[in-house]
């Protein structure tokens, strides 16, 4: 097996371009004795003379020729590798990938903006991901970080908080609790809710709310996304319990109503989650960074 290094192709190329081998030494800062058995060396291991020793010019033969097209892009993959290395250490290039679900993709769509303004060279993969499956995949580094409503029990994973939010109660603007500031429980006996078919912990505290207070929650239809259910609220098909965040844009509007149920005043933290004592990539550093300074908590 031959076996060449770069210090080799180096010289080669040296050698090559200036013509000579003396002007080859003062090039790479070396002796002409020492240039003159690097190339020994490697014709040794090749088996096949790479310059024409008649010339005196550093004229190549056709074996130096076929391998000296190929040190120039070796070389040349080098100072790529290492201009990459650099580029990717001063944030001009680069990926971060980062897990969110339906909800919590909302809270992150700010600390994209912030981020973007200030790196962007960087690219940014957003994975839509079950919450409760988001620390799995950042310990398995499916992902480098991650946005959740609760602190994940897993070992190995840090944490901060980057947003807030509270629950309300969305109705259609003709409804006939669309004036009302907040309404109790009891009085949503009545309703017919619309709500999100996955299983939080944040539902589970709304069931034991209304079990609290004793009246039935009449879920009619139950879907897999919060923008039909907020479609099927300002249609007037039923009423709706849901980060008030969701559907901020909407309550600007005037399509939808947001009213505060007084026993569920239950406002929740999100979080950016990330592997604590792994190594992180500058992008994901800078994005920890940047989300930290954006979080007005």
């Amino acid at each position: 097996m031959i076996l060449m290094d770069l210090a080799q192709l180096e010289t080669l190329v040296a050698v090559a371009q200036e013509k000579g081998f003396s002007r080859a030494a003062e090039r790479l800062h070396r002796t002409q004795p020492a240039v003159s058995q690097v190339i020994r060396r490697l014709e040794e291991e090749l088996g096949k003379r790479v310059f024409d020793r008649s010339s005196h010019d550093g004229t190549l033969t056709d074996a130096g020729r076929v391998l000296y097209g190929y040190a120039l892009q070796m070389l040349n993959l080098r100072e790529d590798a290492a201009i990459a290395v650099q580029e990717l250490g001063e944030l001009r290039r680069g990926k971060v990938v980062i897990a969110a679900n339906e909800y919590t993709v909302v809270h992150l769509l700010p600390l994209l903006s912030a981020y973007r303004a200030l790196h962007p060279s960087i690219k940014v993969e957003v994975k839509r991901s079950l919450a409760s499956e988001i620390p799995s995949e950042l310990l398995r580094r499916d992902a480098e970080i991650g946005l959740l409503t609760y602190r994940p029990a897993q070992p190995g994973l840090a944490m901060f908080p980057v947003a807030r939010d509270d629950l309300a109660l969305l109705v259609a603007p003709g409804h006939r609790l669309a004036g009302r500031e907040s309404v109790s429980i009891r009085e949503l006996g009545t309703e017919s809710f619309l709500a999100h078919n996955v299983r939080s912990p944040y539902r589970e505290r709304v069931l034991q709310s209304f079990e609290r207070q004793r009246t039935p929650l009449n879920i009619v239809i139950e879907l897999p996304s919060l923008d039909a259910i907020k479609r099927l609220v300002e249609q007037g098909l039923g009423v709706a319990l849901m980060p008030r965040r969701v559907a901020q844009a909407e309550i600007a509007r005037g399509d939808l109503v947001a009213v505060t149920v007084r026993e569920m005043r239950f406002e929740r933290s999100i979080y950016a989650v990330y592997r604590g004592a792994a190594d992180l990539s500058e992008a994901a550093r800078a994005f920890l960074a940047s989300a930290r300074q954006s979080w007005k908590g």
